[in-house]
C-alpha cells in the first residue's frame, strides 16, 4: 500500500485486513469527498487490498489501482478480480494528462520524495481534474513513536530510534508544494482522529508490528517483544482508557484542482 517509500516493506496482507481494516474503513468519507462518477477514469494511488479501490468502481468510474506492494496488489486482485490492480511507485507513474482524478487514502506519508509524487500526479491529471488525498499530518502518532524511539536508545540502538520512515507535514508545508507543483488547494482540513486499535491486550504492539517494521528489522525477535512490551507500558496512560488501546493519529486532508 505504501508506493514509492524510501524504506521497502513486506505487508502480512491478511493482518492488514483483520486487525488494521480501519485505515481503508476511515477512507469510505474520502470516496464521498472525491465524489465519483459514472465514466469519470480516476487512479487510486496507494490501492492497498484494494477495498476503496473496489469502492470507487461501484460509482460506474473507470478505476486503476497502484501500489508498490506486490503482496498488497496480488491480495487486491484475489479480493476483486474484476479491478485493474498494478504494482507501480507512487514517484513513477505518467497517465499523461488522461486523468479525471487521483485518489490517495493513507499513503502518501509513506513517500518520502514527496515532490516527485505530487510531479507525477499534477502530469498524470487532466486539465480541472483533482487530487484527493489524506494522509498522515504533523505529530501523526507521536506518543507511540516518541516512546519506540526512547526505548530503543534505551536497549542501544540509535540508528533504529533515529529512522524516518513516514512524512508527516503540517497544512502550510504541503499546500506550499501543491502551489509549487502548480495545483489550486481548494481544501485542506488537519484534524485529531483518535482511532480505537483492535486487540485489547495488545494494541500498541499490533500497531508497531503491522506499521512500524522499520524500526525493528534485524533487532532479535527476544529483544524485540522486550522493546515492544516496554513501549506499550510507557504510551499506557495516554493511549490507554476503558480497557481499549487507541493510536493517536493526526490527519491531513487534502482536495487540490490542475488549472484549465
Amino acid at each position: 500500500m505504501k508506493a514509492g517509500s524510501a524504506i521497502n516493506m513486506e505487508w502480512n496482507t491478511t493482518l492488514y485486513d483483520n486487525k488494521h481494516d480501519f485505515v481503508f474503513k476511515y477512507g469510505e468519507d474520502l470516496v464521498d469527498l472525491l465524489a465519483p462518477t459514472a465514466g469519470e477514469k480516476i487512479m487510486d494511488l496507494g490501492c492497498g487490498t484494494g477495498y476503496l479501490t473496489n469502492l470507487i468502481a461501484d460509482s460506474g468510474a473507470e478505476i486503476i489501482g497502484i501500489d508498490n506492494s506486490p503482496e498488497m496488489v496480488a491480495k487486491a486482485r484475489q479480493e476483486y478480480p474484476g479491478l485493474d490492480c498494478r504494482v507501480q511507485s507512487a514517484t513513477a507513474f505518467d497517465f499523461k494528462d488522461t486523468l479525471d482524478a487521483v485518489f490517495s487514502n493513507a499513503v502518501l506519508h509513506w513517500v518520502l520524495d514527496k515532490e516527485e509524487a505530487i510531479e507525477c500526479v499534477r502530469r498524470s491529471l487532466k486539465n480541472g481534474g483533482r487530487f484527493v488525498a489524506e494522509f498522515g499530518g504533523k505529530n501523526n502518532v507521536k506518543n507511540i513513536t516518541d516512546a519506540l524511539r526512547k526505548v530503543l536508545l534505551k536497549y542501544n540502538y540509535p540508528e533504529k530510534a533515529g529512522l524516518q520512515p513516514w512524512y508527516f507535514p503540517s497544512p502550510g508545508e504541503y499546500t506550499s508544494l501543491l502551489e509549487k507543483a502548480g495545483l489550486v488547494v481548494n481544501y485542506t482540513s488537519y484534524y485529531s482522529r483518535e482511532t480505537e486499535l483492535s486487540d485489547n491486550d495488545n494494541g500498541i504492539k499490533d500497531w508497531i508490528m503491522m506499521f512500524g517494521k522499520p524500526f525493528l528489522e534485524g533487532i532479535e525477535k527476544t529483544k524485540i517483544g522486550e522493546i515492544l512490551d516496554e513501549v506499550q507500558e510507557t504510551v499506557k496512560p495516554t493511549n490507554f482508557r476503558n480497557d481499549r488501546w487507541y493510536a493517536d493519529y493526526k490527519r491531513l486532508r487534502i482536495v487540490a484542482t490542475k488549472p484549465l
